[in-house]
């Protein structure tokens, strides 16, 4: 995933436009490619169970209602702006994505799409903001931020990257990491990054499928390119990622008070209850 959103319009190469040679010419691979995207995308969807997706709401709120009412209001100011200013390509950024999959799990208090989005997008984002501390000079991902020519507030929008991790890693503590995450996020972006490419220029090089960094590549044939960054991401970025929540959340709770974090003491305290009741029931049979 890349955080810099299409914020630097560049030419792909010094004294000339990118060459549309690298890029599948007819039309009937590009509706392959679409096509085999989206089926990748529903087909993530069946990995879900159905009593997963019905799952009712906690018993105990455990995001406070502020919280959600803030991350709502700001989507809602933050679309139409990026829509005017960027165009509704912008919004196919990992990073675009991981904000709204937070704002749906802060809402709906969801440790699967908590654990998405943070297993996605994690890493790149706190480089996002080291970034961002040395005013883009280390990565150059966030150098549009010190861009005059943009105006201050359309920037100040882009601050979401420095929210989006304390919240990601809040919501796995206290709602846990859900062990899915990974395989799910995975076809998720197995399926995004060639909708990205069959849909979007090479100028914007959105998610990076032509090229790393602002400008597209040409050492390599651009499907072979964006074939190896499909393997890169889950395998560089995302499964390290997995591994470290794995070892530092627990998993979602499946009590009654559904997505809460129990400590030490309140969890056996419950197993005790537990195993109480199942021994009385046993009796009684």
């Amino acid at each position: 995933m890349n955080v810099t959103e299409g914020r630097i319009a560049a030419p792909a190469r010094p004294g000339g436009d990118f060459s549309k040679s690298r890029r599948p010419a007819s039309r009937w691979r590009r509706a392959l490619l679409l096509g085999s995207a989206l089926a990748l995308c529903a087909a993530s969807l069946a990995f879900v169970p159905r009593q997963q997706r019905r799952q009712p709401l906690p018993a105990r709120r455990l995001v406070p209602l502020p919280m959600k009412l803030g991350y709502a209001a700001f989507v809602v100011v933050l679309v139409p702006v990026y829509w005017r200013a960027y165009g509704p390509s912008n919004f196919l950024w990992l990073s675009d994505l991981a904000l709204f999959g937070t704002t749906a799990a802060v809402i709906v208090e969801s440790p699967l799409l908590a654990s998405m989005a943070t297993v996605g997008v994690l890493p790149l984002e706190l480089a996002w903001n080291v970034d961002f501390a040395t005013r883009g000079r280390l990565f150059g991902l966030a150098s549009y931020m010190f861009d005059p020519a943009k105006p201050p507030g359309l920037r100040a929008l882009s601050l979401f990257h420095v929210a989006l991790p304390p919240t990601l890693l809040w919501l796995l503590r206290r709602l846990g990491y859900d062990r899915r995450a990974f395989l799910l996020e995975t076809l998720v972006v197995a399926g995004l990054l060639p909708i990205t490419y069959a849909v979007t220029e090479p100028r914007a090089n959105i998610n990076w499928v032509f090229g790393p960094g602002p400008r597209p590549q040409h050492l390599l044939p651009a499907l072979v390119y964006l074939a190896l960054e499909m393997a890169a991401v889950p395998l560089v970025a995302m499964w390290p990622t997995h591994r470290l929540l794995k070892r530092l959340f627990d998993a979602p709770s499946q009590t009654p008070a559904r997505g809460r974090r129990f400590s030490s003491p309140e969890a056996a305290a419950w197993r005790t209850r537990s195993s109480a009741f199942s021994r009385r029931s046993s009796a009684r049979q």
